[in-house]
């Protein structure tokens, strides 16, 4: 049984004996642990995901043949996906290392340029970064909506937004997704311009940032989520329990 299974379970288990649902820290960190790590791909997937940029970037240094270079990228994103498929091992991650690659080659071929290669990702960080915060601001907060089919009950995938303890845990781990993508921004942009403009030869700094930037930022955006998780152990449903004594021992003033 999975850490999502088990989660899931647990909070059913809970619903069932009290009639309300029932989300704690450890319930959401189980779930949250397990999709991070369903889109890491581990090692393996983070190799996989470098590989092309890094294959694009070196060829193109090397050559300064366009053409060629994003040849090579693609190339290589091919021969991993082969090698998936003769292991009969999934291609997930290779599909979205080929999907990423054809993009660029699309922007570069387009204008010429291969610093342009680099401009869907850039483009892609910044809306990332945008369409998250406006969830976390309108209060529904992306790690809640991912999480919220699995908790509470689970005929309305909102009832988690019930507790408020569970929407200010899920708008901090939100805005830890949200800064790997600014920081992408503010430093590859600068990047991009001064190569577009002729300011400076950034090319290979722009590549190697990519790579650089990309899955150890976001492992350390999900060891900073899994440090927020593990601060506290307390069950999140403890708020509503100190609350109810207050208005109990009301009641009983009131009697008097």
């Amino acid at each position: 049984m999975t850490e999502q299974q088990r989660a899931s379970d647990e909070a059913a288990q809970a619903e069932d004996r009290t009639g309300e649902p029932v989300v704690t820290e450890g319930t959401v960190e189980a779930l949250v642990r397990t999709k991070l790590a369903e889109s890491l791909g581990g090692k393996r997937g983070m190799v996989e995901a470098a590989v092309p940029t890094l294959t694009f970037t070196l060829s193109y240094i090397l050559s300064s043949e366009l053409r060629t270079s994003i040849l090579l990228g693609v190339g290589a994103a091919l021969l991993l996906g082969v090698i998936r498929l003769v292991q009969r091992s999934s291609v997930q991650y290779v599909l979205t290392s080929l999907f990423g690659i054809g993009i660029a080659a699309i922007f570069a071929m387009r204008s010429g340029n291969a610093e342009d290669a680099f401009l869907p990702g850039i483009i892609y960080n910044a809306v990332y970064a945008v369409v998250l915060s406006i969830s976390v601001l309108v209060r529904w907060p992306a790690i809640g909506l991912m999480i919220g089919p699995f908790i509470g009950h689970r005929e309305d995938f909102t009832s988690w937004r019930g507790n408020p303890a569970v929407v200010r845990l899920a708008s901090r781990l939100t805005w830890l997704l949200v800064l790997p993508c600014i920081i992408r921004v503010l430093v590859q942009y600068p990047l991009w311009l001064a190569a577009t403009n002729d300011w400076a030869d950034t090319f290979a700094l722009l590549g190697l940032s990519k790579v650089a930037m990309g899955w150890p930022l976001q492992v350390a955006a999900f060891a900073g989520m899994v440090w927020v998780l593990a601060r506290g152990r307390t069950p999140l449903e403890r708020e509503q329990d100190t609350e109810e004594p207050r208005s109990g021992s009301a009641e009983q003033t009131g009697d008097r």
